[in-house]
């Protein structure tokens, strides 16, 4: 089922999420939230962008190229940035119209229980680390906007006002 996405300036994108109890409940919305994000189109999804504050995203990057390589992260942390940066357009299916550039590391090893309630220990590199970090700051009430200086989040939020 799709999902209403959330946009910003809806108060809920700028909440911490509580953790996620794995059930059916979970795996059902995980499912709608796949078929949401592919519809919309997009790369990622975290659970507050359809206005359930949990700590719950997905993500395919894959899937514009033609390969669906979907991954559903519930309970994510983030256990290491690598200390090299990129810089790179992000755009976010809750703000939508501008792509802005973003500062990011270039890996990210993250631990995540998945949806056959596994425990999974990664390093992201590329495009997925970015995807990752960007909805992992979902889950901490990040948006883009907030990681652009001020003069950037100016021009971004008059584009989104246009």
């Amino acid at each position: 089922m799709l999902l209403p996405i959330l946009r910003w300036p809806d108060p809920r994108l700028s909440q911490p999420c509580a953790p996620a109890a794995l059930d059916d409940d979970l795996r059902q919305l995980a499912a709608d939230m796949l078929e949401t994000m592919y519809a919309a189109p997009g790369r990622g999804l975290a659970a507050s962008q359809v206005g359930r504050l949990i700590r719950l995203f997905v993500m395919d990057v894959t899937w514009k190229e033609g390969q669906r390589s979907s991954q559903v992260f519930i309970n994510p942390k983030v256990v290491e940035l690598s200390p090299s940066r990129v810089l790179g357009p992000e755009g976010c299916l809750s703000i939508p119209g501008p792509v802005t550039e973003v500062e990011r590391a270039e890996t990210v090893r993250m631990h995540w229980t998945g949806l056959d309630g596994q425990a999974h220990d990664t390093v992201l590199t590329g495009f997925a680390a970015i995807c990752a970090q960007h909805e992992y700051d979902h889950l901490d009430g990040i948006l883009t906007l907030d990681r652009l200086s001020p003069e950037a989040r100016a021009r971004a939020e008059a584009e989104v006002a246009a």
